[in-house]
């Protein structure tokens, strides 16, 4: 669990080494189910973050591998990609006219492309290419909290009823007994 806010360091015991954190330039095992791997960098490791309302993170992707479709409820992401070439987007909040849709905007990013999710909205980053892909993002939030939006809904323990999933997704009950079980 990530601190809101922890209790600040007594001044005269500050150093340069609680503004200071090495190892971002390591590369990840994105060898998982869904091909990328996050390592966060937040104010457990790096001390100088406290109150700053910053989070930073690295993604490391395989070819063809996928950050999937998430939310930060408390804040905004920039992404900006260092090596490879990523699919982003982003959906839309529910619209107030109950006639329109979610609306999801796209991008192909590519080194040194930059894009930002708005907060609370759901987004994903696939890379698109044959070779590994890496991003640094960073967050408007010490603690921005992630809801990993299939991992919620398909995999919560206890599960969600397949009562209730079978009526909000409009599928067959063996659709969702399947998709509970990657989970």
């Amino acid at each position: 669990m990530i601190p809101m806010l922890l209790i600040c360091k007594d001044p005269k015991k500050v150093t340069a080494d609680n503004f200071y954190f090495s190892g971002f330039n390591k590369l990840g095992n994105p060898s998982n189910s869904v091909g990328s791997r996050v390592t966060q960098v937040i104010v457990n490791h790096l001390a100088g973050l406290n109150t700053l309302s910053i989070f930073l993170v690295r993604v490391d992707y395989a070819p063809h591998g996928l950050n999937p479709s998430h939310t930060h409820s408390l804040a905004t992401e920039v992404l900006v990609v260092v090596e490879g070439t990523l699919y982003v987007g982003f959906v839309t909040s529910n619209p107030a006219n109950p006639n329109m849709k979610n609306k999801l905007f796209t991008k192909i990013l590519y080194l040194g492309d930059v894009f930002v999710f708005p907060e609370g909205l759901i987004h994903f980053q696939f890379n698109v290419g044959k070779k590994k892909a890496v991003a640094f993002a960073g967050l408007s939030s010490q603690n921005p909290r992630v809801i990993t939006i299939a991992n919620a809904i398909f995999g919560s323990n206890p599960p969600i009823s397949r009562d209730v999933l079978t009526k909000a997704f409009q599928v067959d009950k063996n659709v969702i007994k399947y998709l509970q079980s990657q989970f």
